[in-house]
């Protein structure tokens, strides 16, 4: 028992890739996770509308972090501002009162923002209610309490803002964990030379490592997105085609990560542990369970850089709010430069696998007289 103990040690310390996972990663979480977790919002964009919206934007504290002041702007265009994401939070102030409208689309600010509103409420009914006491020769005259309208998501419902980043986080797991296999497969069962000698180029192989997956992953979009609109009552109030493309690009993003992971193990089992390397990350840091807004400002970079952060904006955003298709250019463009990138790593990973084994296969040259 005790050789094979050393022997097993031997291996693991030859075997650096899974060595350093085991040692770096569970720091590199710690540190990472302990600073994402966090389910507070202290900033929350605001816009501050109405005849008297200079005065109640003076008078707004935090959360609310007034972004602009537009004395002309009616309910409208309030709501047109929510719905295309420029603002989570909006205020319309006239002599008659003042309403509040929450986008209810992100539920962790649409949360805060109500809670932080029930907060000012709360006291305003209870003073009205002991001045009601007073006789009304000395009875003050108070301000209307706050009017709150929460959009797109009145009941606050979880299901209904889930879903749209579930079906992502589903194909996450799925594309990158099965695409990471493809080569892995190919190299283990010895058929990667076979792929050297054909006629193809990396990107050839790239293609038919990264179609069946594809096209396995778009009917599991479907799927899941049909169910979960049937299931849990998700709207969808915006452009079907604009969600496509969105959910193609994300598709193609995620799978050539896959592919990309498999190109750079030794074995199923680095693949395995890359791959979860990859996903976890997407699921704490991208908003799906912690807000990005409240996340410290070193570790709020890396939701920029995670796939599943910009299709849950541009699938929240099709599906409930309904936002156009331009006002969602830069999640769109992203997807499309991270697929880029990530396509170019593989293809370039591929060439360096086939061209040992290409040169190897070369006939020599005959030899001069």
């Amino acid at each position: 028992m005790g050789a094979m103990i050393v022997k097993e040690f031997l291996e693991l310390r030859r075997d650096r890739r899974t060595l350093a996972m085991l040692v770096l990663l569970p720091i590199m979480l710690l540190i990472v996770f302990g600073y994402a977790a966090r389910f507070d919002v202290n900033s929350i964009p605001t816009l501050a509308a109405g005849p008297r919206a200079t005065t109640v934007a003076a008078t707004l504290k935090s959360p609310f972090t007034v972004k602009a002041v537009v004395p002309s702007d009616g309910p409208s265009q309030i709501k047109a501002a929510i719905r295309n994401g420029t603002y989570d939070v909006a205020v319309y102030a006239t002599r008659a009162g003042t309403r509040f409208y929450i986008n209810g689309a992100d539920l962790f600010v649409a949360q805060t923002a109500a809670a932080s509103l029930g907060r000012v409420s709360t006291p305003l009914a209870s003073l009205k209610k002991f001045l009601g006491t007073l006789p009304p020769a000395v009875r003050p005259r108070l301000p209307a309490a706050p009017t709150v309208d929460v959009l797109y998501n009145p009941g606050l419902k979880t299901a209904v803002v889930m879903v749209p980043a579930i079906a992502g986080i589903i194909l996450v797991f799925i594309g990158t964990l099965i695409a990471s296999l493809g080569v892995v497969r190919e190299r283990q069962a010895g058929t990667l030379a076979q792929l050297a000698v054909m006629p193809l180029s990396p990107w050839d192989v790239l293609v038919g490592k990264i179609a069946p997956y594809f096209l396995v992953a778009t009917v599991d979009m479907g799927i899941v997105l049909g169910l979960g609109m049937w299931l849990f009552a998700v709207p969808m109030r915006g452009s079907w085609a604009g969600l496509i493309v969105g959910s193609l690009l994300f598709l193609f993003v995620t799978l050539s990560i896959g592919v990309l992971i498999s190109s750079v193990s030794q074995n199923q089992g680095q693949a395995m542990q890359l791959s979860m390397m990859t996903t976890l990350p997407q699921v704490l840091l991208s908003g799906f369970i912690f807000p990005v807004a409240s996340m410290a400002p070193g570790v709020r970079w890396i939701s920029n850089i995670l796939p599943l952060t910009y299709f849950a904006e541009i699938s929240r955003g099709i599906m409930l709010q309904g936002t156009p298709v331009d006002h969602l250019l830069r999640p769109f463009l992203s997807l499309a430069g991270l697929g880029t990138i990530t396509v170019t790593l593989a293809i370039l990973r591929f060439h360096a696998l086939l061209h040992p084994v290409r040169s190897r296969r070369r006939p020599a040259r005959a030899g001069t007289s």
